[in-house]
């Protein structure tokens, strides 16, 4: 098998690659580019004409969808724990979770990030504040989940939990914790203390680090 390749961004949702190759043991090569890389970067747009992050290249497979990604890592050679396969308990629930992740609980974020963050001497930050109180409405579903739960589908780590928690460390990060329920902020410090996610943060930092010098 090829050694997949990732390119991402340090603390962007390529993390959520970076870490389910971790706790997945699949060696990647991983290249932390600038950001944005569309501007930084332009040679990536030969590779990834969205100029979007993460992007996986794995032999003749692609992909640049930071959730699918990492459950394509956690089973490229297989099913193992970090995957729910189907027939097993909770199956359409890892399912569930994993899409959620980002079509409901990231994208208010990225919006409140343009309007609030980057963007904000054009006015929009009362827009972008507007989509931070839609961000914190839409935890509950989240909240409610893990109620008398460790992780969120089937009493054990997963997919689910490294996509959903990397939404919960993206708040912390950008100024959206405030909102955010103490339960949700357990649940992300038990996320953060895994190994796999230290290991995973370190070497987006090193690369990080390396760009800047």
């Amino acid at each position: 098998m090829t050694k997949p390749v990732l390119y991402t961004c340090a603390r962007s949702r390529g993390l959520r690659a970076t870490w389910a190759a971790e706790e997945a043991g699949v060696d990647i090569d991983l290249n932390i580019l600038p950001f944005p890389p569309r501007y930084l970067a332009p040679e990536y747009l030969e590779l990834n004409p969205l100029g979007t992050v993460p992007l996986l290249v794995d032999g003749e497979t692609r992909m640049t969808e930071s959730c699918a990604i990492a459950h394509y890592l956690a089973t490229r050679e297989g099913f193992t724990p970090l995957a729910i396969a189907p027939g097993e308990r909770d199956y359409g629930e890892y399912c569930d979770y994993t899409y959620h992740a980002d079509a409901t609980i990231t994208f208010p974020q990225t919006v409140y990030m343009r309007f609030a963050i980057f963007e904000k001497d054009k006015g929009w930050a009362e827009a972008g504040h507007a989509y931070a109180k839609w961000f914190h409405k839409r935890l509950v579903k989240v909240e409610q989940r893990l109620e008398g739960r460790e992780y969120l589908c089937a009493d054990r780590f997963t997919v689910a939990d490294i996509c959903v928690g990397y939404a919960l460390i993206l708040a912390e990060s950008v100024g959206l914790d405030e909102g955010v329920p103490q339960s949700l902020k357990d649940y992300r410090a038990r996320l953060t203390a895994r190994e796999a996610y230290q290991r995973a943060f370190a070497r987006e930092e090193a690369g990080r680090q390396a760009l800047a010098r």
